[in-house]
C-alpha cells in the first residue's frame, strides 16, 4: 500500500512481500523466526508461496479491526470509513512503525547477565578450582545452577529445553559442559542429539557445538566401531542441516583424555571460542541461538524421535526423507501447541458446529495427561462429534483408519466383546479394539495418532467390560528399545511407552496369531474416548473408573450458538496431519516433571491436601494416582500457556473430584458445603438445608450473579450437588 498509494492491494502481492522478508533475513544470517510446523518447510527458502496464507492469518485477524478482506481473498485492504480519514502523513508513520517494531521484535532482548562473563569465568577459574575439594565448591554451584538458570532466561530456550551444566560426578572433570537438550528427542548427553558448551582441558578455548551421545553407542560397538559409526553418520547429518554458521569442516581439540576424544568424534558442527579472543556478549548470544535454530530444525525434520530411537534406528533416522511422503506428519513444538489448537477449532466451527476454545482446550489437557477421557453430558450435545471433529483435526479420519467409533451394546459382560476371545477351535477372534491396537502398533503407523470413540460407554457396566483396559493402563512405562527392557531408575526418560500385554504369545496357538496379537500391549499412540448419557438406561461409574479418567461435562446448552455463515471466514483451515506426540504424555510419574515445575506440583499438592481433608469425612480422598494426573494437567497448561493456574485447578476439581462424590447422608452436605466455600472468596455464609434461601441459590442461576469465586465451574456444580441434595434427599455429579 506504500508503494502503491492505494487502499486496497493484491493479496498475491502482499504475500511475496510477505515471503521475501523472511528469505531475505535468513539469506544474510540474520535473526528470523523459523517457519512453523504447518507450512511443512524448515527454512523460509523451501516455503511455497500458496502456503504463506496460512502463516498470514493470525496477524490479518490481529488486525481484523482495521483490515479487510473480501470474501474472494483477492485483496487486502484498510477499512474504508478509516483510510478515508488518514492523509500521507499517517500511512507514512504506519509504515515507519511497521518498519520499527520488525526491527524491535528481532533485537537482542536486554539481559541481566552476560552469557560471554559467564564462560570466561568458567575459563578462568577452573582450573584453580581443580586443585581444591569437589564438595560443595561455589564454582560448581555456578556451573549447574546459576549458568543454566542463565541460558534458560533467553527468549528462545523454550520451556521443551532442559538446560544441565556439569563439572563431573564426584571429582573434577577434565571436560566440563553446558548442554541444551530437546525433551522429546533425550534426557541425557550420553545419547541422543543435543547442543552443548564443550570446555578444553587446559581452559584456553571453548566450544558450541551440535553433537551426538557418545556413551550409549559406545557401550553398544566399542570405541573403534562407534567413532566410524559417528563420522559416516555426522557426515550424512551435515547434509541435511538447514544453512548455518556453524563450522562443519574442521575437527574441534579438547584435549588428550578419553572424554576430550569421545566429545570431538561425536560433534557435527560447531562454534570455536578462545579465551584472548572472546566475541562480545551479543554475538555470543547470536551464535547460540543459531546453534538452537539449527538443532530445532534438524529434530523437526527427524520428528522428535524419542531418545532411544536417535540411537537405536539411527541409520533409518538420517536416511529417511519425510519430504516425500505425501501423508508425513508433522511435530508440533510447545510454542507452536496453542496455535495448533486454534487451528483445531477453526476446523470445527468451520464445519458448522460450536464448542467453546476453553473445551478445545480442556479435552486436550485431559488426553495428554492420560489417554483415556470421559465426556458426559445429556444426549444431542456434540459429544461424539467434538471427538471425531478434533481427530480430523489433526489427521486422523475414518478413511485413514486412525478415527475409530464403536458403539457400547448393553449385553457387554465381558472384556472379550471389546478385545477379543478364543473360539472353540482355539483360534483367536478379535475385538474391535483389538484390530486397532494391531494397526496402530506397526512400524509406518507409529507417529499417527489413533482415536477411539466408545459410543454410549455405559450402555454395560463399564467395570465389567474394560477392566482389562483399566488394568493396562496402571502398567504404563518407558521402554528402552535399544535392549528392550522398561526403565526402572527414576530419571526422566523419553523412549517408547508400554504396558504390559494383552494376551502373552504362549497363550496362542497358532503362529499366526502369535505374531500379530502376541504380547501387544496399548499402543502409545492410541487415545480412547468415551461418550456417556446418564439416565434410567445407563449404568453409574466406580471410583475405579473415574480414578482413571478425566470427566468432563457437556450440560451447559446455549441453543443460540448458531453455526457460523461462510462469509465470517476468511479461509478454511486445512487438515495438518500431527505427530502423535503432541497428544502423547510426556510424564509417567510425578518425578518426571519435578526437576522443572516443582514450585507449581508443590502449590497444586497443596490444594488437594486441603481438599482431601475435606473429603476424608465421608471416605472420598483421593491417592497418589488423581494427584499426579491433576499435576500432569496443570504442568501442561503451564508448558503451553493454554489458561490460568486457578482456571486449570478449578477444572480439576470438576472433573476429578467432585464425581467422586454422591450420597444421601448429612454428612456430604457438609463435604458439600465445605467445598463451596474453598471454591469462593471472602467469608461466604451458606445456608442450611432448613432454610429458605431461594435468593442465595438463585445467584447462580443463568443471569445471575454468584459471590466471587477462585475456582467458579466448581462452585456452579457444587451448588447444583448441595441443592439436589436438600429437595430430594440424594445427590451425585451427574444429571438424570
Amino acid at each position: 500500500m506504500k508503494e502503491t498509494g492505494q487502499r486496497q492491494v493484491s493479496m498475491i502481492r502482499v504475500r511475496e512481500h510477505f515471503l521475501q522478508c523472511f528469505q531475505e533475513r535468513e539469506a544474510k544470517s540474520l535473526r528470523v523466526d523459523g517457519p512453523p510446523s504447518q507450512v511443512r518447510a524448515s527454512r523460509w527458502a523451501d516455503v511455497q508461496l500458496n502456503r504463506v496464507q496460512y502463516v498470514m492469518n493470525t496477524p490479518i485477524k490481529a488486525l481484523s479491526s482495521i483490515l479487510e478482506v473480501p470474501s474472494d481473498q483477492y485483496t487486502i485492504g484498510f477499512k474504508q470509513e478509516l483510510y478515508d480519514q488518514w492523509d500521507q502523513q499517517v500511512l507514512d508513520e504506519l509504515y515507519q512503525f511497521t518498519l520499527d517494531e520488525l526491527e524491535l521484535y528481532y533485537a537482542q532482548p536486554p539481559s541481566s547477565f552476560s552469557l560471554r562473563d559467564d564462560l570466561l569465568h568458567m575459563m578462568t577459574n577452573y582450573l584453580q578450582a581443580k586443585t581444591e575439594p569437589f564438595r560443595a565448591h561455589l564454582l560448581g554451584q555456578y556451573m549447574r545452577k546459576t549458568i543454566p538458570e542463565h541460558i534458560k532466561s533467553l527468549q528462545f530456550i523454550y520451556n521443551y529445553f532442559q538446560v544441565q551444566g556439569s563439572v563431573g560426578q564426584g571429582n573434577w572433570a577434565n571436560v566440563p559442559w553446558i548442554a541444551i537438550m530437546h525433551r522429546q528427542v533425550t534426557d541425557s548427553t550420553q545419547k541422543g542429539l543435543y547442543v552443548t558448551y564443550l570446555f578444553a582441558e587446559d581452559m584456553r578455548s571453548v566450544y558450541l557445538v551440535l553433537q551426538y551421545g557418545v556413551t550409549d553407542l559406545k557401550n553398544k560397538l566399542g570405541t573403534k566401531k562407534a567413532y566410524e559409526h559417528f563420522e559416516q553418520k555426522a557426515r550424512e547429518i551435515r547434509a541435511m542441516m538447514p544453512n548455518t554458521r556453524m563450522n562443519t569442516e574442521d575437527p574441534i581439540y579438547l584435549g588428550e583424555s578419553g572424554y576430550a576424544k569421545d566429545y570431538a568424534a561425536s560433534t557435527i558442527a560447531h562454534f570455536h571460542y578462545e579465551i584472548e579472543d572472546m566475541p562480545n556478549n551479543e554475538q555470543m548470544v547470536d551464535d547460540l541461538w543459531d546453534a538452537v535454530e539449527t538443532y530445532l530444525s534438524y529434530v523437526q525434520r527427524m520428528g522428535a524421535a524419542p531418545s532411544n530411537e536417535w540411537a537405536n534406528n539411527f541409520e533409518e533416522v538420517v536416511t529417511e526423507s519425510p519430504e516425500e511422503e505425501p501423508d508425513s506428519v508433522v511435530f508440533v513444538r510447545d510454542i507452536e501447541v496453542k496455535e495448533t489448537l486454534h487451528n483445531i477449532q477453526e476446523y470445527i466451527s468451520q464445519r458448522g458446529f460450536y464448542f467453546p476454545e476453553s473445551l478445545t482446550h480442556n479435552f486436550y489437557l485431559s488426553m495428554k495427561s492420560r489417554p483415556f477421557v470421559i465426556l458426559a453430558g445429556i444426549s444431542g450435545t456434540g459429544k461424539t462429534r467434538l471427538v471425531r471433529l478434533f481427530a480430523e483435526a489433526v489427521g486422523a479420519t475414518i478413511a485413514n483408519g486412525q478415527f475409530h467409533l464403536i458403539s457400547v451394546r448393553p449385553d457387554w459382560s465381558d472384556p472379550a466383546d471389546l478385545i477379543g476371545y478364543k473360539d472353540l477351535s482355539g483360534n483367536f477372534k478379535p475385538g474391535p479394539l483389538m484390530n486397532v491396537f494391531v494397526e496402530a502398533s506397526k512400524e509406518e503407523n507409529r507417529r499417527k495418532p489413533y482415536f477411539v470413540c466408545l459410543d454410549e460407554m455405559n450402555l454395560a457396566r463399564v467395570e465389567h467390560y474394560f477392566s482389562d483396559m483399566m488394568s493396562l493402563l496402571e502398567t504404563q512405562a518407558w521402554q528402552d528399545s535399544s535392549n528392550d527392557t522398561q526403565q526402572a531408575d527414576n530419571t526422566m526418560h523419553r523412549g517408547r511407552i508400554v504396558t504390559a500385554p494383552l494376551f502373552a504369545t504362549d497363550t496362542l496357538n497358532t503362529e499366526e496369531d502369535q505374531s500379530r496379537y502376541g504380547n501387544l500391549g496399548i499402543p502409545e499412540n492410541v487415545y480412547i474416548v468415551g461418550t456417556v448419557n446418564m439416565d434410567e438406561t445407563t449404568y453409574p461409574f466406580s471410583k475405579r473408573v473415574l480414578d482413571r479418567a478425566n470427566t468432563i461435562e457437556f450440560n451447559a446448552i446455549d441453543l443460540m450458538q448458531l453455526p457460523r455463515i461462510a462469509e465470517d471466514s476468511q479461509q478454511l483451515v486445512e487438515v495438518v496431519p500431527v505427530e502423535q506426540s503432541f497428544l502423547r504424555s510426556d510424564y509417567l510419574q510425578l518425578i518426571d516433571a519435578l526437576g522443572d515445575y516443582e514450585d507449581l506440583i508443590r502449590r497444586t499438592t497443596e490444594q488437594l491436601v486441603q481438599v482431601n481433608h475435606i473429603l476424608e469425612d465421608i471416605h472420598a480422598h483421593v491417592g497418589f494416582r488423581i494427584r499426579d494426573a491433576v499435576c500432569f494437567y496443570l504442568v501442561y497448561n503451564e508448558r503451553f500457556g493454554l489458561m490460568t493456574e486457578e482456571a486449570a485447578f478449578d477444572l480439576q476439581l470438576l472433573q476429578k473430584i467432585l464425581p467422586r462424590i454422591q450420597g444421601s447422608q448429612s454428612g456430604v452436605r457438609r463435604v458439600l458445603v465445605d467445598l463451596l466455600k474453598l471454591c469462593l472468596t471472602g467469608n461466604t455464609r451458606i445456608p442450611s438445608p432448613l432454610e429458605d434461601d431461594d435468593a442465595f441459590w438463585r445467584q447462580w442461576s443463568r443471569g445471575g450473579t454468584p459471590p466471587a469465586a477462585r475456582y467458579p465451574e466448581s462452585a456452579r456444580k457444587l451448588v447444583y450437588m448441595i441443592r439436589r441434595l436438600d429437595e430430594d434427599g440424594f445427590t451425585s455429579y451427574w444429571v438424570s
